[in-house]
């Protein structure tokens, strides 16, 4: 596991990390926000692949069912009453 040593942190950032850190240590609250707000390459490749699904989906022609009527009909339907 690789080691980082971070300089000239505001202090202001480091108050608000501390508070954070109060039931851990310092370094593991750090490690903890990045693994929630970096994305690994992993998580990138799995966010891909998620929206190329979505957009196949999207992209599907929605099959109308011969049962009902279309919006725009019920609406006229309505405005003509």
């Amino acid at each position: 596991m690789a080691t980082l040593y971070i300089e000239n942190v505001p202090d202001e950032l480091h108050m608000a990390l501390r508070d954070r850190a109060r039931q851990r240590s310092l370094a593991s609250e750090v490690v903890s926000l990045l693994e929630e707000n970096l994305p690994t390459a992993a998580e990138l490749k799995r966010r891909n692949r998620f929206l190329l699904r979505v957009k196949r989906l999207g992209s599907r022609q929605v099959r109308r069912s011969p049962r009902w009527q279309s919006t725009e009909h019920m609406l006229r339907e309505d405005r003509a009453r």
